[in-house]
């Protein structure tokens, strides 16, 4: 579902909003018209009450339960304005935006690769639940780990962290080269050198692989051009700007310029 139908804001009633790792927190929203429209991949636009912040705040989508009209989000507190949501408590109403963006493309094959990375890990949860085949997900974090146990339901799943404190030692990528995993398709999302890594990962093993940028969003509805990355074109540049927020924020990764 694009955004341009969803250009005004809609009320939500939070359900629950709990911290699930060191400033990581889970938060369960009603909101009916979002939970069903919405698509693994997606995203929500969050306002803060504050007058003082004005931009939403952009959280990704991480499941939906369309029978009961819920929409999950998992947040890291960055700034004043997660810090703000982190003290709702259930019961509040907060303003929403969504489905924004375009989500991942699922494709029918025999095993799926899933590599997330910290903050970037929760979008996946409800690409996971919907994939067909068998699914391997290999999850990256600095210190501990948040989320894994709920992968667990749905794939096999293998954890490294910077600090050796879950899992294996190391990056994630490091971990998917040491075990050799191998499948016909790679979805990712996360920072951006596990992204290109993974990008050479699938060149290297002739897979393809969709792979959701994380950047810096103004508007989140592509009106501030705030959140460019390069898309291969044939053009005398060789490429094109296009608009994470709008365009994205999932991308084909053979498309992607890093």
């Amino acid at each position: 579902m694009c955004q341009d139908n969803f250009r005004d804001k809609q009320e939500a009633e939070i359900i629950s909003n709990v911290e699930i790792a060191d400033n990581v927190y889970r938060m369960v929203i009603r909101q009916e018209e979002i939970a069903v429209n919405a698509k693994a991949g997606q995203f929500i636009n969050v306002y803060c009450k504050a007058e003082s912040r004005i931009l939403p705040r952009p959280i990704s989508i991480c499941e939906v339960d369309r029978d009961k009209g819920l929409v999950t989000i998992v947040y890291m507190i960055v700034g004043m304005g997660t810090k703000e949501f982190s003290d709702l408590d259930s019961g509040d109403r907060i303003e929403v935006l969504g489905p924004l963006g375009n989500g991942f493309k699922i494709k029918e094959c025999d095993e799926s690769i899933i590599v997330g990375g910290g903050v970037g890990a929760p979008p996946l949860l409800e690409l996971v639940k919907n994939l067909p085949g068998k699914k391997k997900v290999f999850l990256g974090f600095r210190s501990g780990s948040f989320l894994t146990k709920e992968f667990e339901k749905y794939a096999e799943v293998h954890v490294a962290t910077d600090d050796g404190s879950v899992g294996e030692k190391g990056n994630v990528v490091e971990l998917m080269e040491k075990i050799g995993a191998k499948g016909s398709m790679i979805y990712s999302c996360g920072p951006k050198p596990m992204l290109a890594a993974v990008k050479d990962m699938a060149e290297r093993l002739e897979v393809d692989a969709q792979i959701s940028l994380e950047e810096r969003m103004g508007c989140g509805i592509g009106a501030c051009v705030g959140c460019i990355c390069k898309i291969k074109a044939d053009n005398e540049l060789g490429y094109v700007h296009k608009k994470v927020c709008k365009d994205g924020p999932v991308f084909d990764a053979k498309e992607v310029i890093f």
